[in-house]
């Protein structure tokens, strides 16, 4: 009697041992399939969630533009920023190819680059057949910005000669943000910002003072601090041989009298007619009795500014360096 009441025991024990295990085992299997499903479906949901093309919001001096991130087909009217976009590796659709285009910028001359017009006269035929994600222009296309902006969306990037670095750093930095460049932007700027400060301080150790001209045939204009050209005085730190000259976006007419006035240690020259492929006139029209006698003249400190970075392309990450370098280059 008590082998037969073990033996039941034993098997209501295995009984109940089994169905544990079986419980267990098809827990098990549902949790397997439960996480199994869960991660294929997260998968899925992330393989067929669309990636939105992110925009960037600009606000200039004209309006306000929406613009995608690395926008296709830009065209550029200034080759400040056009000599940026080069530098940073960014590819260009068009540019103005009717007029100069500064020798080291001369591979947008090719058929490759599609030819928008003037500097002052765009094609907009030709820029709608283009089909431009992105339009820069800087003051000379600005009467052209409505129209302009009904193609594209038309970003309008210039420089602000009386904030001549806080404007060029801001213009720099929008680009680096448009195109995925900021940190190529930030390390170009911090170069060039080195080298100014080295400049500064040579600059005020020589106490040497200077005079900058624009020669357009027979006629010699002025130009002073906060000027087209005033980056010279107010950020390279060069004093001002006439801190008066008036600001005007084509100088202060002045005579050879004036300037042996003003009597400069350094005469800054930017030839015109060399800048626009027309004859260089300015060392033969400065070559006369009263420029001689100046200071500038006696010690060979007259200086000709290299026109395409003065002229042609000032403003970008290549002609601020160039700009920099020809200054320091003078500075004792």
């Amino acid at each position: 009697m008590k082998k037969f009441g073990f033996l039941l025991m034993a098997l209501l024990l295995a009984f109940v041992v089994a169905a544990c295990g079986a419980e267990e085992s098809s827990s098990e299997s549902v949790e397997e399939t439960t996480d199994a499903e869960v991660e294929t479906a997260g998968e899925e949901e992330v393989s067929s969630e669309p990636v939105a093309e992110e925009d960037v919001i600009i606000t200039h001096e004209l309006g306000e533009i929406k613009v995608p991130k690395n926008p296709e087909n830009v065209v550029v009217f200034d080759f400040g920023v056009l000599d940026s976009l080069d530098k940073l590796g960014v590819e260009v659709a068009g540019v103005p190819q009717a007029g100069v285009i500064p020798s080291y910028l001369s591979k947008y001359a090719e058929s490759t680059y599609e030819n928008i017009g003037s500097l002052k006269e765009p094609d907009f035929e030709k820029i709608s057949e283009i089909n431009p994600g992105l339009i820069i222009i800087t003051a000379r296309q600005s009467e052209a910005y409505e129209e302009l902006s009904k193609i594209a969306p038309t970003l309008y990037m210039n420089v602000d000669t009386a904030d001549y670095m806080n404007s060029f750093t801001a213009n720099m930095e929008t680009l680096g943000e448009i195109f995925g460049k900021e940190a190529e932007v930030e390390t170009e700027l911090a170069a060039i910002n080195e080298t100014i400060e080295a400049l500064q301080e040579k600059a005020a150790a020589s106490g040497e003072k200077g005079l900058i001209v624009l020669v357009n045939d027979g006629s010699v204009s002025a130009y002073g601090s906060n000027s087209r050209y005033g980056i010279i005085h107010d950020v390279f730190g060069v004093q001002a041989a006439d801190e008066n000259i008036e600001v005007s976006t084509h100088g202060q007419n002045v005579s050879f009298e004036y300037i042996s006035e003003m009597n400069p240690d350094l005469l800054f020259v930017i030839d015109r007619g060399a800048a626009i492929g027309g004859e260089s006139s300015a060392a033969t029209v400065l070559d006369n009795e009263l420029v001689n006698k100046t200071n500038a003249a006696q010690n060979d400190k007259i200086i000709y500014l290299d026109a395409e970075f003065w002229y042609l392309s000032g403003g970008g990450l290549v002609s601020v360096v160039e700009m920099v370098n020809q200054i320091d280059g003078v500075i004792e």
